[in-house]
């Protein structure tokens, strides 16, 4: 009986020593850089809080008892300049200097061009910053990107060779904006070291997204610190 009992008593002990953290109760920091979180979205409510150039190409699915938003085909969209098709934005809100982080998980084939993006500073179709993270960089992909009234171009001062997706990971990135300095950095898992590294002051407020150039993927828990600003009266 004594040894029955002990058994239980350590079977029990060690279920509740394993028993994992939901992501429900990580805790988000109120602050980053010194700047207040504007936004937080983790998609267990739907996506009523962002506007897609095509929303046929979005839906949420669950993995695993969690919701996330997935861009699981391509957008019927043409932008006005060579730029990113697939994208969705986060509605009324204008921001200056941000720091903006989300996880995000690659799900198209391997190849150069293999692709997510995230945008930021967006004012309208063809004037925006994009971050494209893929596989090879050339001057059309792993890199920092302008969009202003024509097609894009690549202004990143440092980048890596390549950034590699991991089939069936979730990613961190990261992206910090200064605009009074004008700097724009990435992070990528490694939230010591950039991977990528602009400088310029074209835009200095917008919106923000994410979505791919021609790609998939699946996106969750996006927060957004920063600088609310008023948006441009038409």
């Amino acid at each position: 009986m004594k040894k029955r009992l002990f058994h239980t008593f350590v079977t029990m002990t060690f279920c509740i020593l394993w028993i994992p953290i939901s992501s429900a109760s990580e805790s988000i920091p109120e602050t980053m850089e010194g700047m207040p979180l504007l936004f937080s979205e983790d998609f267990e409510n739907g996506a009523d809080q962002w506007e897609p150039t095509d929303s046929n190409a979005w839906k949420i699915i669950a993995q695993g008892g969690n919701h996330v938003l997935s861009l699981f085909q391509q957008s019927e969209y043409k932008p006005p300049v060579r730029s990113p098709i697939n994208y969705t934005l986060i509605k009324d809100l204008w921001i200056s200097d941000f720091v903006f982080e989300v996880k995000a998980e690659q799900t198209g084939k391997e190849y150069g061009h293999r692709d997510l993006c995230f945008f930021y500073h967006w004012r309208d179709r063809s004037h925006f910053y994009y971050t494209h993270i893929a596989s090879v960089a050339d001057p059309h992909a792993n890199s920092i990107f302008l969009v202003n009234g024509e097609p894009r171009v690549s202004i990143a001062k440092e980048r890596t060779d390549g950034t590699q997706w991991i089939d069936g990971k979730y990613h961190t990135i990261r992206i910090v904006r200064k605009v009074e300095e004008g700097s724009i950095k990435i992070y990528f898992d490694d939230m010591a070291k950039p991977i990528m590294i602009a400088e310029d002051k074209t835009f200095t407020a917008g919106r923000i997204g994410v979505g791919s150039f021609d790609d998939t993927g699946n996106f969750d828990n996006i927060r957004l610190w920063g600088v609310k600003v008023e948006p441009p009266k038409n």
